[in-house]
């Protein structure tokens, strides 16, 4: 496994398989989360997945800039999981970035990675069309980062009621 990228919808078990994927390798484990504790419910989910991990990881905190915690990262760790990709979309589309540049910085980070690396999104394209423009264009915007990290990934799994189907890779 060099580049992993594990795609599902929400509770499907997307985040439970990577992290499986990456425990079975050996070494210094690294978990960069995108996520932001901005309300209680959000800060007790981002402490059970913490406690969920074991003393072999450590965790680089990255909600807007992906790319210089991935270099941070590969530092430090023999293998990478970023938990979500989709969560740091909306960061980025919330604070109004340039989403075209951050992406591409994003895209040269993982191809410059020289440790195995897994990254975990959401599939949001399965749903009926938002009724607004921003929802709309979130939809969007995370359907072309999706075909973007799938492109660059070399292996990528669809995970569906816990179960993993392989979309690409050998």
């Amino acid at each position: 496994m060099s580049r992993l990228f594990v795609i599902g919808g929400a509770r499907s078990g997307k985040s439970r398989y990577a992290q499986s994927r990456v425990e079975a390798l050996p070494g210094r484990l690294a978990f960069i989360a995108t996520a932001e504790a901005q309300d209680a419910e959000m800060a007790d989910r981002i402490a059970r997945h913490q406690a969920d991990r074991g003393p072999r990881w450590m965790s680089v905190e990255a909600p807007m800039d992906l790319a210089a915690a991935l270099h941070r990262a590969e530092a430090e760790a023999d293998v990478i999981l970023v938990d979500c990709l989709t969560l740091w979309l909306s960061n980025l589309m919330l604070a109004e970035r340039d989403l075209d540049h951050a992406v591409a910085e994003f895209e040269a980070a993982v191809s410059e990675c020289c440790v195995p690396l897994v990254m975990v999104a959401n599939e949001v394209g399965y749903g009926i069309v938002p009724m607004n423009a921003l929802a709309r264009r979130f939809r969007d915007e995370a359907g072309w980062l999706n075909q973007r990290t799938a492109a660059i990934a070399d292996e990528v799994m669809l995970v569906a009621a816990g179960l993993p189907l392989k979309l690409k890779g050998s």
